[in-house]
């Protein structure tokens, strides 16, 4: 439950503290005090998005922090899942800069706001007018049958099928879309795949090709150059009987210095050396002739690999292998592609009966509870003074959704004689209020929530009906702690506590503040609530016996 709320530089609050019972508190004060600051505090707290318009001082940030007491809520789980320490005091702080940027903290750790959205939905329920509009939505109608059936693990069960089944589904979607595609070129990327194959380019050369081309076109020239080197070594043979008679003298002499020795190793190698090059000048020059086949195919290979390399506006062979091989993945992907999409679909068709599955058990808990539901709403709203109102729940399948394959229709007369339509089109403010306040009652008892805050639901009633609504809240408190802020002195004399919101003027600027009434203090504030600024020694009276009832 809260145990205080403090509030700094918010729209007309400079500075305010609250402390609430942990029963029934109610709220009162003059219109355009800020009562329903509070609620927007509060709503800061749970998540809901602030910019620098709240700034009552734009040069200084707005802190809105609250404690509550979780010790009874088996919320340690969530706590380490969402990696903040857990304690029995639970601090939630909001801070916003004149910059506009927002800070979250729980337990002073900063968190995101869906994490703290995810907690402060399980430490308050806040009923605002906002609520009593969405009371005409299919999700919050189905919400409210879910709560009151008590139908949190299999919905949690739901969702996780149904997030299961979606990304199933958009897998299937991706890989049909990618396989369309790869289809629609398929057929050409065939065509160049069997049109490189041909080619038979596998471990060719593209340099060792072209120097044959290029020896094969200077072949005459090649000839002649070696040719003449070769005359030129066996027209020397004067050099070669010169190098042997060198060769004789120094092998005489080599045993006398290791100079000597060397000379005569060097000559050694030098004749040995010209007449193996003789040899092979001979040897090449016998060997060199034009194979017109083979002259050939290297020219149709590399016109080939010419003509391949311009038509895909490559540079060389490796990478037109690389193409090929490209081509050959896109190929092969196209059919490893039709069966992910065959497997994908079984898994797609599999998500899909299992989610439907869980969506008719989720449909079969709600229709089993629609008419005890209805029943105890009817009860209720005749014992708020509408004794001839119907609610009617009708349920219809609908699309699988977030919520299950349900359209909840709440159907609503205040009337004998009228049949119930679309509770949205015929329902006013007053009945909208005391609809809701049956509705949340049943929940009460369903939901675990430390924290109620009901913000002006007695609007439209008043006299018998208003009395009976403190009623209800009292019973309610003795489960949950409430805050209401109200208008009827019937609501307001209710309370464990009561809290007055005023406007103080300073010199610069208005703002608000919050006192708890004493016991004298309630007294006035209440016959000032039924009889005006200057009530009579008989509403003083009617207020002391409402406080007393």
């Amino acid at each position: 439950m809260l145990k205080s709320l403090h509030i700094e530089n918010f729209v007309l609050i400079d500075q305010l503290d609250f402390v609430p019972h942990n029963a029934l508190n109610v709220i009162t004060g003059e219109t355009g005090a800020g009562k329903s600051l509070l609620i927007g505090a509060l709503g800061l707290l749970q998540g809901e998005r602030a910019d620098t318009k709240v700034l009552l001082n734009p040069e200084n940030k707005c802190v809105i922090e609250g404690v509550f007491d979780v010790q009874s809520y088996q919320l340690a789980e969530y706590f380490k899942e969402c990696d903040i320490e857990y304690d029995d005091s639970c601090i939630i702080r909001r801070q916003i800069y004149p910059n506009g940027k927002s800070r979250a903290f729980v337990n002073d750790i900063p968190v995101n706001l869906d994490i703290l959205k995810g907690l402060s939905v399980k430490l308050m329920d806040i009923h605002s007018q906002h609520d009593t509009l969405l009371l005409g939505s299919n999700d919050y109608q189905l919400n409210l049958i879910d709560s009151y059936a008590s139908l949190q693990k299999p919905l949690s069960a739901y969702k996780l099928a149904y997030k299961a089944f979606r990304e199933a589904d958009k897998r299937f979607q991706d890989l049909l879309r990618e396989l369309q595609s790869l289809r629609k070129e398929d057929d050409y990327n065939k065509y160049l795949y069997q049109e490189l194959d041909n080619a038979q380019l596998d471990g060719l050369n593209q340099e060792n090709l072209e120097q044959a081309l290029e020896k094969i076109d200077n072949l005459e020239l090649i000839r002649n150059h070696l040719n003449e080197a070769a005359q030129s070594l066996n027209a020397e043979k004067a050099a070669l009987d010169a190098l042997r008679t060198a060769q004789n003298s120094l092998n005489r002499v080599a045993s006398f210095s290791k100079k000597y020795a060397e000379w005569h190793t060097r000559i050694v190698s030098a004749t040995l050396e010209i007449k193996d090059l003789a040899q092979e000048l001979d040897n090449e020059l016998e060997s060199l002739f034009i194979d017109e086949e083979e002259a050939l195919k290297v020219r149709e290979k590399l016109d080939s690999i010419y003509t391949l390399c311009r038509k895909h506006s490559l540079s060389d062979l490796p990478a037109l292998l690389a193409f090929k091989e490209d081509l050959a993945q896109k190929v092969g992907r196209t059919q490893h592609s039709d069966t992910e999409a065959r497997l994908a679909k079984q898994e797609l068709e599999k998500a899909k009966k299992a989610v439907q599955e869980q969506a008719n058990m989720l449909s079969d808990a709600r229709k089993a509870v629609i008419d005890q539901m209805v029943l105890q709403v009817n009860s209720m709203l005749n014992d708020l003074g509408m004794p001839n109102a119907r609610l009617l729940i009708q349920m219809s399948e609908a699309v699988l959704g977030t919520n299950g394959s349900d359209k909840a229709s709440f159907l609503f007369s205040a009337n004998k004689g009228v049949a119930p339509q679309l509770l949205k089109d015929v329902a006013s403010g007053g009945e909208f209020s005391r609809l809701m306040l049956a509705i949340k009652n049943l929940l009460a008892d369903k939901v675990a929530l430390p924290t109620i805050i009901f913000d002006e639901i007695d609007t439209g009633v008043s006299g018998e009906v208003a009395l009976k609504m403190g009623k209800i809240f009292n019973e309610m408190a003795k489960k949950h702690q409430l805050i209401a802020i109200s208008h009827l002195p019937q609501i307001a004399a209710k309370g464990q506590a009561h809290y007055f919101i005023y406007k103080e003027d300073s010199e610069s600027r208005t703002t608000s503040r919050i006192r708890q009434l004493s016991k004298d203090e309630r007294v006035k504030e209440i016959a000032q609530m039924i009889g005006g600024t200057a009530p009579s020694e008989s509403t003083i009276r009617s207020a002391k016996e409402l406080l007393s009832m």
